[in-house]
């Protein structure tokens, strides 16, 4: 081929090789700006700038910990592709219609927060997404996690308007002040996705949740005792992974839309019977999962009368991991107590990943009798 013929590829329309590089990894589309002079204009297009600081880091043995040095070589890697894509984007033409950003906690995250919030101002983005990591992702200690949620509030102070344009938030491993909530939820007023993972404002503490545009919230492995979904209009989705509370872990206010309810967890010896109709009162969603994790059923069975307010609406259910040690009779009264019922699900398996045997069942208070308190009670 010669120097000054164009390959065949080259050759194809602005909107199919968009498609093509839409389609690649980030480190891989600043790789096609260098083929030509139209490639390098491909870029500027683009509606999904989507940034992970994975796509950045060197492949590391089991268990090998970060150092400092390390989160701050790859978050500068990610501001610096960062900045590499946005200034290709000299002219407002084309619509970013995802922005989502993944990078580490640390002193040079309010750089990126900053690229972000000049991005908001200057061009068109419909959605920003922030998927934030902490240096230890599991087995954090109290002083892990109080180090942690000082560090993200100074970020957070020091970005109101990055933070105050984001969509979606993907939080880890924080400790908070009793302010701190309340003051993320009233600055990220665009907020629609947030997930919390181990994260909380003390042990066995109380989360209060008041936010006009939240549709999904995700819940995972907190220390909290409640969660009180105070008003949360167009919440349609809550998603609650592990809790350790002897009551009920949420409480339900003002919630009009919630449609899909998802829950996992290990029921230990000590923790109550959940009663549907209580923990659900005043919804009709249509969708529950439950995931026993092979163990101890949490979900106290219940006659048509007290269920048929909260389940009226109710057309898929999906019981998941139930021990193989448990009769199912008890998962009758769903199909009694829900009469639009379209799909029932039912998984049974002893997955030998999840199940604790010997001496740490004792320790940790697991139930011997995983089916024990299924009794339906008398109408």
């Amino acid at each position: 081929m010669l120097d000054n013929e164009v390959d065949r590829l080259s050759k194809l329309p602005d909107d199919v090789l968009l498609n093509i590089v839409e389609r690649l990894d980030i480190t891989d589309v600043a790789r096609t700006t260098i083929l030509s002079r139209r490639w390098k204009q491909i870029p500027a297009m683009l509606s999904k700038i989507i940034i992970t600081v994975d796509s950045f880091e060197p492949k590391r043995g089991r268990g090998t910990k970060l150092t400092s040095h390390d989160i701050a070589r790859a978050n500068t890697i990610v501001l610096e592709a960062t900045r590499s894509i946005l200034e290709s984007r000299t002219r407002r033409l084309y619509t970013i219609h995802l922005m989502s950003m993944q990078f580490y906690l640390g002193d040079d995250s309010i750089f990126i927060g900053q690229t972000v919030a000049n991005t908001i101002a200057t061009q068109k983005v419909a959605s920003v997404e922030f998927v934030i990591l902490t240096e230890v992702r599991t087995n954090c200690y109290v002083d892990d996690l109080l180090s942690y949620g000082k560090r993200f509030m100074l970020f957070f102070d020091s970005c109101p308007n990055a933070f105050g344009g984001l969509a979606r938030l993907w939080l880890e491993n924080l400790r908070l002040g009793e302010s701190d909530f309340p003051k993320i939820f009233s600055i990220c007023k665009q907020l629609e996705f947030l997930r919390l993972w181990q994260c909380d404002t003390g042990d066995l503490s109380l989360l209060e949740v008041e936010h006009p545009q939240l549709r999904e919230l995700v819940i995972s492995d907190s220390n909290l005792e409640r969660v009180d979904l105070k008003w949360v209009p167009k919440l349609t989705v809550l998603k609650f992974n592990g809790f350790l509370s002897r009551d009920d872990p949420f409480c339900l206010g003002y919630v009009p839309q919630l449609q899909a309810v998802s829950i996992s967890n290990i029921g230990l010896s000590w923790q109550k019977m959940l009663k549907l109709s209580e923990l659900l009162a005043k919804t009709a969603i249509s969708n529950l999962h439950l995931n026993f994790r092979c163990e101890k059923i949490w979900v106290k069975p219940e006659g048509r009368k007290q269920l048929l307010p909260v389940f009226r609406k109710l057309s898929l259910v999906n019981l998941f991991n139930i021990s193989e040690e448990c009769d199912l009779t008890w998962t009758m009264f769903i199909l009694q107590g829900a009469p639009s019922l379209k799909e029932l699900c039912i998984m049974v398996r002893d997955h030998l990943c999840e199940m604790i045997k010997g001496k740490r069942r004792y320790m940790h208070e697991f139930s011997e009798e995983k089916d024990k308190g299924l009794e339906l009670e008398p109408p």
